[in-house]
């Protein structure tokens, strides 16, 4: 980056001198007109530690400091409330990062007007690229605090601040805070990241980097012919300029500490109690000399060079330094499971889920392996009791937090349980491949797929004694790589969306007025066609081939599909001619609705009138407002971590998908569906109306984006009663919950772990939803011949006589399978020195010669049986013990079954399969027969 960026008029007023680092070529400021070296590591080692940097003070001493610092310096700033640590406002990524991700991409991009400029934050963030760092380096940590001043600037605009003053604030803070001015560096580091870029200056002090101010004011050129080069990419300038500051809480402790760790700095409470669990000793208790030279080195060098400077012992580092490194681990953890689960995110398998499952399952790995009995949760609501005076919020969470832990960790058990079984078979595959390591891409998936730690799978496929011994290599990143593949939304197919396609042919197109939201209850208009697009594809892809055309008008009252909500249908009929256009689907690009009509001949210009299809409207509009009052009574029942993970709304039925920890049960499901309808009866008030973004996020919270995040500075809400539930949201709605009519919850099922789905049907859908069922404990009555109130009675009657009968008739089977043995062994045949015995048996099914081949496979017989039915012929065969090895029943089962026109699999020592080609079943013996002697014959030579 040019060298200009960093001519700052305040370093010239300060006297500070640019230099190049000896060691490692890089550029920096400095006071200092000796220094020789950037003063970062691992140019410099940490030379704090055991001599604080400034005067001692905590968490909220610093942060106060901080905050209170810039809201009183010369440009005012506004103090802000954290931001959530899971990104709802974000659809790319699921953690909230660092403290100007609250405030991208569409502030940053200038779309939308920040919250306050300029404002000063202290943003708890999350990153988990450096799991394995976490407790080795001593620096690292998953869970920090982002203290940042940030000024969002505009060309062409009075500029708030930039350059000149945030370096004057940060040279000005670190004075108030007592530092030493010539220790201090500005070392030049360009930033790049999330397509943005620009200049950066790290601020380094005692080898420790305290802050980083960035300078963003560059957007990657997306045809890469941008007028700026960067790390081999094009940039151009973009229209906004930001002050993106980030000033590391933690750090700033630590630094006043001076301890050997940033974790003794931050959690010295947690950890003496880790300490004590694990039946050991702190190492500053008795070996604090030592500890201070590696904590000094540990920003210059790896654990491995530290060990090999200062000559310390392989039992040191296994029986001192590697049960702290996992107590520290643990500590750090704790606080960030806190905020995750705190801020609403359920373990799962997906998105942010994931992520906090594998968090919470790296914490219970360490604290098993150093015999801590103390459960996860408690160690969780320590901290959260340690936090309750700078994050009260977060004890409202307390009991959920109780609940998920102790669940998360009974699965995990099961899930190590099932894991053995698992691993033992990966590992004969890859034995029998003759691979004697099981490959990384096997060991992810491992854990991606079954949850098992790369730890255990090495332990259990390493054991010598039961015969395995596959060689298990885990990366030292492997933690990381396995978060990384999980931080952002993946993208989707290489197939081009609908609006992007679109998008070209509507930009000229001036913007459809919306006649649903001025106009919700009218269901006839008129406009005039503004454009005719012919041949566009239907949106849905599972449509047929056929081209349509899309008429775009100046206004409508047909709604585009959207938030979960199909599109309107409707005719539009053309001025002075009798012919109807039928419009099957509408949809949105960019602000332009774009009607197709299957019947295509309109002219740009003419002048229609539009027709709803008023049911199908009023049946959309009923399950919409149904879903924001389900979603409500789900929170209020189930708790406040609900999260809406998708919906979909039709006119018989709707379905929400919300997060949720474990299987709704029927006691819940029935007191949400008497809370949604107690909010029916109410008849609330439903207000939809647009408001500022930035005002409805400090007035609502981020729960307004339970259904996404839209787009724009104005955004649609919808409230319920007094604030009961508000929500961003673009579908149509009733003017008052009674509106929406009965509601009545059909099932609830878990569709993905962490996902639970609620089906539903609204107004006269419910209705007819509840007569149905009547319908059926009409004739379920009717057909028992009892009551209704006696049906329970009746069928829990029938069930047991049906479990008895059940009974009787699987002892029937065996009585007649162990006469079937004697008889079938009777009739064996030797073939090459094996007892066969091939046998049609009429009427048999697959359970009824299981049972007959399992005794005989035992008795040394190999057996191919075939059960012939009217319209299937089931097969069995199975294998003595003795000859697996030779022949493979399932392989031996798919040749006979293959005659018979169908498939079958198992195991080398039993298999069944079957076929529909009845009529072939002794053609399909004698394959089988064929085949066994062929093998056998084989085994003689």
């Amino acid at each position: 980056m040019n060298s200009k960026e960093y001519e700052i008029e305040y370093f010239k007023e300060e006297g500070f001198i640019r230099k190049k680092c000896k060691k490692c070529d890089s550029h920096f400021w400095t006071r200092d007109k000796d220094r020789d070296i950037c003063g970062d590591a691992p140019c410099e080692i940490y030379s704090f530690i055991g001599r604080p940097i400034f005067e001692e003070r905590s968490v909220e001493e610093v942060r106060e400091a901080f905050l209170s610092f810039f809201e009183h310096c010369s440009h005012k700033h506004t103090r802000m409330k954290r931001y959530p640590v899971v990104a709802r406002w974000r659809d790319d990524i699921y953690l909230n990062i660092a403290s100007i991700a609250n405030f991208q991409p569409l502030v940053t991009s200038g779309k939308v007007a920040p919250p306050a400029n300029p404002l000063v934050i202290s943003q708890p963030c999350i990153r988990l690229e450096d799991l394995e760092s976490i407790g080795k380096t001593g620096r690292h940590l998953t869970m920090f605090e982002m203290m940042g001043h940030h000024a969002f600037n505009k060309r062409g605009e009075e500029e708030i601040y930039w350059k000149n003053e945030t370096v004057k604030y940060c040279d000005e803070f670190l004075r108030q805070l007592g530092v030493d001015m010539n220790s201090i560096t500005y070392k030049e580091a360009p930033w790049v990241g999330g397509g943005n870029a620009g200049p950066c200056l790290e601020v380094i002090t005692n080898g420790l980097e305290l802050a980083t101010l960035v300078f963003m004011d560059l957007k990657l050129s997306p045809r890469g012919n941008g007028e700026i080069s960067l790390n081999g990419q094009r940039y151009n300038k973009m229209d906004t300029y930001i002050v993106d500051t980030g000033y590391g809480l933690e750090r700033f402790v630590w630094a006043s500490k001076g301890t050997p760790t940033v974790y003794d700095a931050i959690f010295p409470g947690i950890i003496a109690e880790l300490v004590d669990a694990a039946g050991i000793e702190h190492p500053m208790e008795k070996h604090s000399d030592t500890m201070a030279k590696i904590a000094s080195l540990s920003g210059t060098m790896s654990s491995g060079e530290i060990a090999k400077r200062l000559n310390i012992t392989p039992e040191f580092i296994k029986n001192i330094l590697k049960p702290m490194e996992s107590i520290y681990a643990v500590a750090d953890h704790s606080k960030c499971l806190a905020f995750m689960l705190a801020d609403g995110i359920v373990p799962s398998n997906a998105k942010e889920g994931y992520l906090v499952r594998l968090v919470l399952r790296r914490a219970f790995r360490m604290l098993k392996a150093l015999g801590i009995e103390m459960p996860l949760e408690d160690i969780i609501l320590t901290q959260i009791k340690t936090l309750r005076r700078s994050f009260p919020e977060l004890q409202n969470a307390g009991d959920r937090v109780v609940e998920i832990v102790s669940l998360e960790h009974r699965r995990y058990g099961e899930t190590l349980s099932k894991g053995e079984r698992i691993v033992r078979q990966k590992a004969r595959e890859w034995k029998q491949k003759g691979e004697q390591k099981i490959p990384l891409d096997t060991l992810i998936n491992l854990y991606d797929t079954y949850g098992l730690p790369p730890e255990f799978v090495k332990e259990v496929a390493t054991e010598q004694e039961s015969g395995m011994d596959v060689q298990v290599d885990i990366p030292e990143n492997f933690y990381s790589l396995v978060a990384s593949m999980h931080s952002g939304e993946e993208k989707k197919g290489n197939e081009e969306p609908f609006a992007e396609k679109m998008e070209e042919k509507t930009k000229t197109i001036p913007a459809t007025k919306k006649l649903y939201y001025e106009e919700p209850s009218a269901v006839e208009f008129k406009a005039t066609v503004l454009d005719v697009i012919c041949g566009a594809l239907p949106h849905d892809p599972a449509s047929p081939v056929k081209a349509y055309d899309s008429v775009v008008l100046d206004r409508t009252l047909f709604f585009p599909e959207g938030g979960g909500q199909p599109a309107d249908t409707g005719i539009l009929t053309i001025k002075d001619e009798s012919r109807a256009l039928n419009v099957v689907d509408v949809q949105e690009v960019d602000g332009v609705i774009l009607h197709k009509i299957e019947n295509g001949g309109i002219s740009k210009g003419a002048v229609v009138s539009g027709h709803i299809d008023t049911e199908r409207r009023i049946a959309h509009t009923r399950h919409h407002s149904a879903t924001h009052i389900v979603v409500c009574a789900a929170r209020k029942v189930l708790g406040g971590h609900v999260w809406q993970a998708g919906a979909q709304k039709g006119e018989k039925r709707a379905r929400i998908d919300i997060t949720h920890f474990k299987r709704i049960s029927d006691i819940e499901r029935r007191e949400i569906e008497v809370l949604a309808n107690r909010m029916v009866m109410e008849n609330k008030d439903i207000i939809a109306r647009f408001e500022d973004r930035n005002e409805a996020e400090r007035k609502y919270g981020f729960g307004i984006y339970q259904g996404g995040v839209p787009p724009g500075e104005k955004i649609r809400i919808v409230r319920i009663g007094a604030d009961e539930d508000v929500q961003a949201c673009a579908g149509t709605h009733c003017s008052k919950t009674g509106e929406v009519g009965p509601i009545k919850i059909l099932r609830t099922e878990r569709i993905q772990d962490g996902i639970e789905r609620i089906e539903y049907s609204a107004g006269e859908a419910a209705v007819e939803a509840m007569q149905a069922r009547e319908e059926l404990i009409r004739k379920s009555a009717s057909t028992l011949k009892v009551p209704y109130e006696k049906l329970p009675v009746a069928v829990e009657r029938f069930f047991d006589e049906w479990k008895q009968l059940r009974k009787e008739n699987e002892r029937l089977r065996t009585e007649i399978a162990e006469l079937r043995i004697g008889s079938l062994k009777e009739h064996a045949k030797e073939i090459s020195g094996v007892r066969v015995i091939a046998a049609v048996i009429p009427d048999a099914d697959t359970k009824e010669m299981m049972k007959i081949a399992s005794p005989l496979s035992k008795d040394n017989f190999l057996t191919i049986l075939i059960g012939k039915r009217e319209k299937h012929a089931a097969v069995v065969a199975s294998v003595p013990a003795y000859l697996k090895d030779e022949i493979d029943a399932s392989v031996l089962v798919k040749q006979v079954c293959e005659v018979l026109g169908g498939s079958g699999g198992g195991k080398a020592e039993i298999a069944q399969g079957g076929g529909e080609r009845v009529e072939k079943v002794e053609e399909a013996m004698k394959e089988g027969l064929r085949m066994l002697e062929k093998k056998l014959r084989n085994r003689m030579k």
